[in-house]
């Protein structure tokens, strides 16, 4: 049981003794080598049951997680006035009452509606061209769905063809099985339909009468794809295709064209897709082409020509090239190039329209479009010219048509969505995000520089700052990273980072290997074997910043997420002493004992990221190398913020708590550490965007009380 022993390494002033975890050791060998693990306690042995159901969580187990909460709140008292102030802020930076742009579909345009006061979102309808408020039809309404509920969430939602039937996916605890549920939008009524345990991927048939959805398994895996025909038994449901392999995810999507629908299996190196004809939606499934290790592909449906487009790393592509294929003969030996492979040019994704393709691309950490007429395969591109920005491609249900709506943003400006006519190549303006407290992008500053690792490759960073904050290393700075599964973080408006940029900070964003912020290439050598170029680029852009006057050594602050608390952890165990605070949200910090654990949700998918510690002596050996839990030193470490959310399927609560523990036991200095705990909250922590904010403002707080700038 948790107690509040005198003696712990850790001391508040004003706050009670910080939580002591008991130690129960249990031992186990691998590989020859004897693991001790003094908090394994701490894992629930019945998780399953407690992401379904949050109370049943042992009570031992949930008494110490509260006590760390009870911690966290008395340690950070002295901020509660500041906490609300924060909140203020990030809420009024929020246009409480706003519409995303319609997206036309026929006779109706569909858009996403928040009210003032609403945390969640409102899907509505009116019809294709009415004025604003005419005809207008309120399909289903977040914050009633919400009510009575901690946490609610909404998955995929998809408006059948014939415009009959609203299919949405809904989480009730932060677990992510969702229920899919059917609305009659003609009455308003939701059908006796209901779906359980599906992961939120869905696609209808074009009869509008049959839906495609993905069950997940007891282990949170997504292993089949079934059809339902509206009115039947869920039970009864017709399986389509079941996944054997638990190291693959699966998932069901429309084409754009919306004749095709997509059984889509993959992990992340491996891509394999199968085809259904929407109107045949009691038929066989088309296998594209069988997996092979290391072979990628996507798919879109080229429907006047008859024919597939595909993007796939084929013939050692690595940053992708598109290539085309006839339906009716649709394997590998029929793929002939349409574009080729352009090294460096990383192809992201694509946009299919009648008559042309629109490709997401990225080179050296920035986005751009490229638009292929598909008639002649003529092609121009869409560029921009600030030094670091954010593009995204706006999906629009709208297939024959040569308007191509993206959205622009940059650290400075506000997100802008643009129609982009793909033939005569005017744009115009069609929303610009309000930020109703204000925002003058004048008073601010992007910077853009590259730092050198170790192994001379060249990082890219990016800093926004005001332009009368000092870049004398008097600034606190903010150091984000990621580094993993080829997400690249984006240099995009973020209006909470303002909370910190007005009082001074530097916010930096380090675009490290791990990523794909510059091409397939960039994301390979920061996984597997060379997943610590991960970490030393970190440090690296770190001490570059030292170097070049913008930060003081043992001055930084730094942040991640996820594979990013990852990061965090393995970067205060390398090089604590660049650091004076850190933040890690829901981190992935008990590496090694969750990859030594295939009954976890996302282990046998996890295997081609960061290797099989199972059945591979050096991967057991380099996960233990670097993981940060295995890790914790006797030695000191930077005031640390950790997060966990109890019913969290990607990183379960117990590595947060696990690694807090530890480094509680062994730390050697007195600097804040502190455990936060959403209870009833998964990996995104609360589900409403205002609650959102408080855990944000929670953060900020903490950074800004360590900086003395509260």
């Amino acid at each position: 049981m948790p107690s509040t022993a005198a003696g712990a390494t850790e001391a508040v002033a004003g706050a009670p003794t910080p939580p002591v975890a008991e130690r129960r050791p249990t031992r186990r060998t691998v590989h020859g080598v004897e693991l001790s693990d003094d908090y394994a306690w701490l894992r629930d042995p019945q998780w399953q049951q407690v992401m379904r159901d949050p109370s049943v969580l042992q009570p031992d187990i949930r008494a110490y997680l509260e006590a760390e909460n009870a911690y966290t709140e008395a340690a950070l008292a002295g901020t509660g006035a500041l906490r609300e102030t924060l909140f203020a802020e990030l809420k009024g930076r929020i246009k409480e009452h706003d519409d995303s742009v319609p997206d036309p579909d026929g006779p109706w345009e569909y858009f996403v509606r928040f009210v003032a006061g609403g945390d969640y979102p409102l899907l509505v309808r009116r019809p294709t061209g009415a004025a604003d408020g005419a005809g207008e039809e309120v399909l289903l309404d977040g914050n009633r769905e919400a009510e009575g509920h901690p946490f609610f969430a909404l998955g995929g939602a998809s408006h059948s063809r014939d415009h009959r039937h609203l299919a949405y996916a809904v989480d009730l605890n932060g677990s992510e099985f969702f229920e899919i549920r059917v609305l009659d939008m003609a009455s308003g009524s939701l059908l006796p339909d209901r779906i359980a345990s599906a992961s939120g991927s869905l696609a209808w048939a074009a009869d509008g009468e049959t839906l495609f959805y993905t069950r997940l398994d007891d282990h949170h895996r997504p292993c089949q794809v079934l059809r339902h025909r509206l009115g039947g038994d869920p039970a009864e449901d017709v399986l389509v295709y079941e996944e054997k392999d638990p190291g693959f995810f699966l998932g069901v999507a429309l084409t754009d064209s919306r004749e095709l629908i997509l059984i889509d299996s993959h992990d992340h190196a491996t891509s394999e897709i199968r085809l259904l004809d929407a109107w045949r939606p009691a038929g066989e499934p088309l296998l594209v082409a069988a997996r092979e290790p290391d072979l990628r592909y996507s798919i879109q449906h080229d429907a006047p020509r008859d024919r597939l487009l595909i993007l796939t790393n084929l013939d050692g592509a690595e940053d992708f090239k598109l290539m085309a294929a006839p339906l009716a003969a649709p394997g590998r030996s029929s793929w002939r190039d349409l574009l080729p492979h352009e090294p460096g040019t990383l192809r992201l994704g694509m946009e299919c329209f009648r008559e042309h393709l629109v490709l997401l691309e990225r080179v050296d950490a920035l986005p751009r479009l490229t638009v292929l007429r598909l008639a002649d395969g003529a092609s121009h591109r869409i560029g921009f010219e600030e030094a670091a920005y954010s593009l995204g491609i706006d999906p629009s249900a709208a297939y024959d048509t040569t308007a191509l709506r993206f959205v622009y943003s940059s650290p400075t400006t506000p997100a802008q969505t643009y129609a982009y006519d793909l033939e005569s190549r005017e744009r115009s303006l069609l929303k610009e995000q309000e930020v109703p407290s204000g925002h003058d992008a004048a008073a601010y500053r992007v910077e853009r520089f590259h730092a050198l690792a170790e192994d001379g490759e060249e990082i890219p960073v990016t800093l926004l700052h005001r332009a009368d904050t000092p870049l004398d290393g008097s600034a606190p700075v903010l150091l984000y990273g990621y580094g993993a599964y080829g997400i690249a973080v984006p240099a995009n408006f973020v209006t909470n980072r303002f909370s910190l940029v007005d009082r001074g900070f530097v916010y930096v964003i380090a675009h490290i290997r791990g990523g794909m912020d510059k091409g397939w290439r960039w994301y390979r050598n920061g996984k597997l074997e060379q997943k610590t170029n991960s970490f030393d680029d970190f440090v690296a852009v770190a001490r570059s910043l030292i170097a070049r006057g913008l930060a003081r050594k043992g001055e930084i602050s730094i942040m991640g997420g996820s594979a990013g608390g990852l990061l965090v952890g393995a970067v205060l165990n390398r090089a604590p002493e660049l650091f004076k605070a850190a933040v890690a949200d829901v981190p992935f910090v008990d590496t090694l004992n969750t990859m030594l654990d295939e009954t976890l949700p996302l282990t046998p998918p996890e295997w081609p990221e960061w290797g099989n510690p199972i059945t591979d002596a050096e991967a057991f050996a380099r996960i233990r190398g670097y993981s940060p839990y295995d890790n914790v030193g006797r030695h000191g470490y930077p005031h640390l913020l950790v997060t966990a959310g109890l019913t969290d399927p990607r990183v379960t609560y117990w590595e947060p708590a696990k690694w807090v523990a530890k480094l509680r036991a062994l730390k050697t200095d007195d600097q804040l550490l502190l455990l936060r705990t959403y209870m009833e909250a998964g990996h995104g922590g609360a589900s409403g965007r205002f609650d959102k904010l408080k855990e944000v403002a929670l953060t900020y707080a903490f950074l800004l009380e360590v900086f003395g700038r509260a």
